[in-house]
């Protein structure tokens, strides 16, 4: 075990001004070459602008050291690491302006335990709660940090900081952060032009909770391989360095570039506002943002109880197209329910999907790994307001990567939609034949309905036989016939017909003056239409 060096990387997220920097350079050992806003931008405007990355060094916890599998990679042959098995927490400072929420979700979805920081003489603010929800979506573990503790009254310090300490317990109280350290700090007692003699507070408390390539190192130190997760710095021989910003280090085929993807979807509860088909995201996956269109579906109504599926995606089931995500609290009962369910074209009575999904087209294509991370936000709604800009997210499960993906994948795509027509029965021609109306409009081609089933109230079933004049109406035929309930129904109509000429055209039939049946008897009409067929083809169960 001598020589092992187990990294684990820690961000380091909370609102602007918190002290984030000033408590990740109080924590560290050794900074790399992007740390503690060493950017020219960083300095001038007195903020983070992008990630920084920094380290320290603590034992391996026993725990941790049983769990080890033989091949983990050794740490540096030089260095405190060399001797006793090392854990290296690599910290991952996050800007905090709510203008760069795009790098805080891509250094989020790199982290393995999360700092919130919080200055504990304002409490939660607006860019605090975002963090908070990141953390959710892309992290198992919280410690929250109070910082700036120095600021407090001496004689009301220890109060205030129990105050704060009860209010962050009750804010993670429902969330999966619930009983979650919380640690008071002065990273930076005096401010930041206090001088450096002054020592942080609490930081000793902290760290026990939480093309050719010439040379690598990590943190300054050499070392001859690394793992996913490590922060490393590479040596490229020949290589100007300004044509890559940010880019991805991977193995061969590892990673896609598609144009679109379909996705599981989990609503963030925080986000106000509806889920709609067609409406428009931030989209992030991995590092990047684009804007994305989305559809949302969900499983046939048959099967929304079934246990959701995580990490992958049947093209050979059917889907259910939905107008708007539908959300849980959605149930029988609650306001607005009917109208919700009634819009996402389903009869399910209020019931909500246990898994749904979405087809996310992307304005530009991205390169990303199956089963990555995505986030869906409103990154255009005003940073000023005190809402939650974090709408949605999910598991990239399918990645679209033909261009022309519209004609050779969609129609692979079983979504349909649920049609409902209703109408009523004008009159009965004999027993097996009846004249329908108001289920198609005047310049609807009938045609093409022709061989679909209509149910009759009266418990009868029917096939659309053909049109009937030009005003929309068209013949039924009922295979079973007119049973004694429904002619009594019909009776005026199966009079008013007895009495006309049997020579009679259909057209004399449909403009003649007629009496109508004792009671409506309505007509309904249903079927599903995919939407990727390009066809537009109708289709019943048998």
């Amino acid at each position: 075990m001598a020589g092992v060096r187990v990294n684990v990387n820690v961000g380091v997220l909370g609102h602007i001004d918190s002290g984030k920097t000033a408590l990740a350079r109080a924590l560290s050992t050794t900074a790399s070459t992007a740390a503690f806003d060493k950017q020219p931008q960083s300095r001038e405007r007195g903020i983070t602008l992008d990630l920084g990355f920094s380290c320290f060094s603590v034992p391996l916890p026993a725990r941790l050291r049983s769990a080890l599998p033989t091949s983990y990679p050794a740490a540096p042959e030089t260095g405190p690491e060399s001797g006793e098995p090392q854990l290296q927490v690599t910290l991952v400072d996050c800007p905090g302006h709510a203008s760069l929420i795009r790098t805080i979700i891509g250094g989020a979805q790199i982290i393995d335990l999360m700092m919130l920081v919080i200055d504990v003489t304002k409490g939660m603010q607006t860019q605090s709660a975002e963090c908070l929800v990141i953390g959710q979506i892309a992290c198992q573990k919280l410690i929250v940090v109070l910082n700036k503790t120095d600021l407090l009254a001496e004689g009301k310090k220890q109060a205030a900081i129990d105050k704060m300490t009860k209010k962050m317990q009750k804010t993670l109280e429902n969330t999966k952060f619930r009983g979650a350290p919380v640690i008071p700090v002065a990273a930076k007692p005096g401010g930041p032009e206090a001088p450096e003699t002054e020592a942080p507070q609490g930081i000793s408390e902290l760290i026990e909770v939480v093309k050719k390539v010439k040379s690598m190192q990590m943190f300054h130190m050499p070392v001859t391989s690394a793992m996913q997760g490590d922060r490393l710095g590479i040596c490229v021989t020949q290589f100007d360095p300004k044509l890559l910003e940010r880019g991805l280090v991977c193995a061969p085929e590892s990673l896609h570039t598609v144009h679109a993807a379909i996705i599981s979807v989990e609503k963030i509860p925080y986000f106000r506002g509806p889920l709609q088909t067609k409406a428009k995201f931030h989209i992030t996956v991995g590092h990047e943002t684009v804007m994305g269109r989305l559809m949302f579906f969900s499983p046939a109504p048959d099967n929304f109880d079934h246990e959701p599926v995580l990490n992958t995606f049947d093209f050979s089931q059917e889907y259910l197209f939905q107008e708007q995500y539908l959300c849980k609290d959605l149930e029988p009962g609650a306001t607005g329910s009917d109208q919700a369910t009634e819009k996402a074209g389903q009869a399910t009575e209020g019931l909500c999907p246990r898994q749904q999904w979405a087809l996310v087209e992307f304005e530009k294509p991205v390169t990303c790994p199956r089963l990555c991370l995505v986030i869906g936000s409103r990154l255009d709604a005003d940073i000023h307001t005190n809402m939650c800009r974090l709408a949605f997210h999910g598991v990239l499960l399918h990645g679209l990567e033909d261009k022309n993906y519209t004609e050779s994948l969609l129609p692979k795509l079983r979504v349909y939609k649920l049609k409902h027509k209703h109408g009523f029965v004008e009159r009965v021609i004999d027993d097996y034949s009846v004249i329908g109306r108001s289920l198609f409009k005047k310049e609807t081609n009938i045609q093409l309905f022709v061989g679909l089933k209509v149910h009759l109230s009266t418990g009868e079933l029917g096939v659309i036989d053909s049109s009937f004049g030009q005003s929309g109406k068209f013949k039924i035929n009922i295979p079973g016939g007119l049973g004694p309930e429904s002619k009594k129904i019909l009776t005026p109509s199966l009079k008013k017909r007895s009495r006309a000429s049997k020579g009679e055209t259909a057209k004399q039939e449909e403009g003649a003056e007629r009496q109508e049946p004792a009671q409506h008897v309505s007509l309904s009409l249903s079927f599903k239409r995919y939407v990727f067929d390009t066809h537009k083809h109708m289709v019943q169960s048998p």
